[in-house]
């Protein structure tokens, strides 16, 4: 029988695609005295009963819940880790009202972001960039946000308030410096730290 921290680290599994096994401690069982050995004991249990699988080929073991087929050396797990280090970055601050992964915002065309998240009472799509776009791969990109922007799609969007229609701010984050100037909606660069200096200030 599974409790409910069980439910929580197997929906976030199901959330991310993939932790490692400091993510669930430190997201599960950080006000234990020793959060990686209970960590252990507590995903040792989970594969042992079928839930969830680990990918042993890096250095650190990596979980994923069990119905999910995975190449071990698929480089889409380094992607999704990452999105696990930026959403605890961000956690230590505030936690987030919404964090989803790689949402759908409708059909071909249309941006992907990696992630959606309602932030320091803010609406935020956020690019995680693991390696160094070409300008014109990036202007690409953020074409499909403006498009999007000017279409009005995202007004229909259900975490939007009644009284006042948002568009999330666009934030890039990871490798590289692209020109982001001329958006009719608001872009962002830098890590972090950097992005809660500009709040701090904003403020």
């Amino acid at each position: 029988m599974m409790n409910d921290r069980d439910k929580g680290i197997i929906s976030d599994l199901n959330r991310f695609r993939f932790l490692r096994g400091e993510d669930i401690a430190e997201l599960y069982f950080s006000h234990t005295k020793h959060p990686v050995t209970q960590a252990n004991i507590v995903l040792k249990r989970l594969r042992r009963d079928g839930l969830i699988k680990c990918s042993t080929e890096r250095r650190k073991y990596v979980y994923y819940c069990a119905e999910r087929q995975v190449k071990q050396d698929s480089q889409k797990i380094g992607h999704f880790l990452s999105i696990a280090d930026f959403y605890k970055d961000i956690r230590r601050i505030e936690t987030p009202r919404t964090f989803n992964v790689e949402p759908k915002l409708g059909g071909k065309g249309l941006p992907e972001p990696d992630i959606f998240m309602i932030w320091r009472g803010a609406p935020w799509y956020v690019e995680i960039q693991r390696t160094r776009y070409t300008d014109k791969v990036m202007q690409e990109k953020l074409n499909r946000y403006e498009q999007y922007f000017l279409s009005g799609l995202w007004e229909q969007e259900p975490w939007q308030p009644t009284n006042k229609k948002i568009f999330p701010y666009l934030w890039i984050i990871g490798v590289g410096e692209y020109n982001i100037t001329n958006r009719p909606f608001r872009v962002f660069q830098g890590g972090v730290s950097e992005m809660l200096e500009r709040l701090k200030y904003k403020s």
